[in-house]
């Protein structure tokens, strides 16, 4: 995809705003010129289990903005089914995400909603996903955001996705 510089706002060839900054790997935007960390392709099909186990790897390194990511594309590609699980699964990734950003507010609060709709999932979860080990994992860092208010490590406290969290 290629971009194109309108204002201060990246544009595609449509004119949707796709922000080409460097990001760091919480997904911060960097200036210009700036390393960063690769960015996730958007728009990628995955099995569940690649989505699981890509976004696995995302969490264990530190870098739940991008298993976000993973988990979107999960979500607007997928079958009608599944679409819940993967949206929840977005939120409790961007809720780890802010609280290592150290807006503990914000971080509960999706962690939250994120373990309420996995708790809403019945039936196994495809890709080996355990929803229910996720969302007593998200009610748990939630409420240890809420408690202590500092940002915490993203890959130390990262859920098992599969298995138990």
């Amino acid at each position: 995809m290629s971009t194109s510089q309108s204002g201060d706002r990246d544009r595609d060839e449509e004119g949707r705003a796709r922000n080409a900054r460097p990001r760091d790997g919480l997904g911060r935007p960097l200036p210009y010129g700036t390393p960063g960390v690769g960015r996730q392709p958007e728009g990628v099909v995955r099995t569940p289990a690649e989505t699981v186990t890509e976004a696995q790897a995302l969490l264990d390194a530190g870098r739940p903005f991008h298993a976000h990511e993973v988990f979107e594309d999960a979500w607007k590609s997928g079958p009608d089914s599944e679409r819940a699980l993967w949206r929840a699964m977005a939120q409790v990734a961007v809720g780890l995400t802010h609280a290592a950003r150290g807006n503990a507010r914000g971080g509960a609060r999706l962690l939250r909603r994120g373990a309420e709709a996995l708790a809403a999932w019945d039936g196994e979860a495809p890709g080996g996903l355990n929803a229910v080990s996720v969302a007593q994992w998200a009610r748990r860092l939630a409420a240890r955001v809420d408690r202590d208010a500092t940002p915490v490590d993203a890959a130390s406290c990262s859920p098992r996705l599969r298995g138990t969290a």
